[in-house]
């Protein structure tokens, strides 16, 4: 939260401080202050529908770190509670913020709000702050939260689904696919699991960090490929971590299901990512859907097309009612 928001609630304590409020009364009228100041628009409000509510800036971590922030977007007028989704933004694990994607995806934003769901997106530590599991264990915690508040929120806890892009996408999978595995290390020491994820959309995720990584070079240890940052080592040199870290380690029978979408001339992540998960998961009965976007690159205006939304809505109205 920044300075402006909160100056005005703390000239108002300092006023009743001076008037000798009761201290648990000053308590809450600042705590209604600070309710008030995170209800604000957040810099991408533009793109979603006329009269969408807004919660910004959510500490869903119970600190202040500026990583550990969420903001939910509601359709107006929300009487019952309403099947989530929960955007993850991509960066390469060492960028970006939890508006970012939504600007070349405006219709499929959009499309969220006017059908009828939640939209959540949350920030998590970069790689470049925290090696792995941090950012799993953030996501897992951001979801955490939103359970345990869906009542205040009108989210319905039974539905939850995960949207994320490029390193988001990876993120999403993981956490769809771990999500019935009860990875320890993939959860805070302080934060029990409750939540059960139904449905996974993965855009161009990495999903085997092993058949990414490169040659290790030990004049610079290897740490200008993001994935090395990521875990710490290069997967060349430490398979186990990059195992650890790859989606397609966790696959079994349980899993929700998948709908992948990848671009067919994607110089970043190579789409044989999608078509592995794709088979792996074909491989253990696991309902799923890959689409190759032709001529398209790793992210872009392209992945909003009409024929991409009508399968991802086909697949939300089907597995999160």
């Amino acid at each position: 939260m920044n300075q402006k928001k909160i100056a005005p609630a703390i000239k108002i304590i300092f006023y009743f401080d001076c008037m000798k409020i009761p201290t648990l009364l000053l308590a809450v009228l600042f705590a209604g202050f600070t309710q008030y100041a995170t209800a604000q628009s957040s810099p991408v409000q533009k793109i979603f529908p006329q009269g969408t509510i807004t919660h910004a800036n959510i500490a869903y971590a119970n600190d202040t770190l500026p990583r550990h922030l969420l903001d939910i977007y509601l359709p107006p007028n929300t009487a019952k509670p309403l099947p989530l989704v929960v955007w993850i933004h991509g960066g390469a694990w060492l960028s970006n913020d939890k508006y970012a994607d939504m600007g070349y995806m405006t219709n499929t934003v959009k499309g969220f709000i006017d059908s009828g769901y939640a939209l959540a997106s949350i920030d998590y530590r970069y790689s470049t702050q925290a090696a792995f599991p941090a950012q799993i264990q953030d996501c897992n915690r951001a979801i955490e939260y939103l359970f345990q508040h869906a009542a205040e929120y009108h989210i319905d806890q039974n539905n939850i689904a995960v949207i994320g892009f490029s390193a988001g996408g990876h993120l999403a999978s993981l956490l769809a696919l771990s999500n019935n595995n009860q990875v320890k290390d993939f959860y805070p020491a302080d934060t029990d699991v409750h939540f059960k994820i139904k449905l996974a959309l993965d855009f161009y995720g990495p999903s085997d960090l092993i058949v990414l990584s490169g040659s290790p070079d030990p004049a610079v240890n290897n740490l200008d490929n993001p994935i090395d940052v990521l875990i710490g080592a290069s997967p060349v040199e430490r398979p186990d971590l990059a195992k650890r870290a790859s989606p397609v380690t966790y696959i079994d029978k349980d899993d929700p299901p998948f709908l992948i979408v990848q671009g067919e001339n994607d110089k970043s992540v190579p789409n044989t990512q999608s078509k592995m998960l794709h088979s792996w998961l074909d491989l253990n009965g696991v309902t799923n859907k890959l689409i190759i976007v032709p001529n398209a690159p790793h992210y872009g205006e392209m992945f909003d097309a009409g024929y991409i939304r009508k399968d991802l809505f086909a697949f939300l109205a089907k597995y999160l009612r």
